[in-house]
């Protein structure tokens, strides 16, 4: 398979950002925040502000995160651990938006021709 210099360009972003995902789980415990930013749950968000936004309150149950933290264990609390978990999503991710591209651009080129 032949990739042009803008899909390899985005393949390098994508994986570069992969490996900068353990900065979720690293920030929060430099400066003592609890939860990655942007990821509270509701019950999170209503400790925070003192009630639930009503569209989380509406949807909260409508997706369940196939991994929840990020983790096969939720019981392991090493943040070593966390941060491979992380780094793997972040390589997952990217693989599934790369693949994306992939399909998106074929089609493009297919309807161009």
């Amino acid at each position: 398979m032949k990739l042009d210099k803008l899909q390899k360009k985005i393949l390098i972003v994508l994986l570069i950002l992969s490996f900068l995902t353990p900065i979720g789980i690293l920030l929060p415990l430099v400066f003592n925040a609890g939860d990655a930013w942007g990821e509270w749950s509701a019950i999170t968000l209503r400790d925070l502000l003192g009630y639930v936004p009503s569209g989380l309150a509406k949807y909260t149950d409508l997706w369940a995160a196939p991994v929840p933290d990020y983790s096969l264990n939720s019981n392991d609390s090493s943040v070593v651990h966390q941060s491979g978990y992380y780094i793997v999503s972040g390589i997952a991710g990217a693989t599934l938006s790369y693949l994306a591209m992939l399909l998106v651009s074929k089609i493009l080129i297919k309807n161009e021709k």
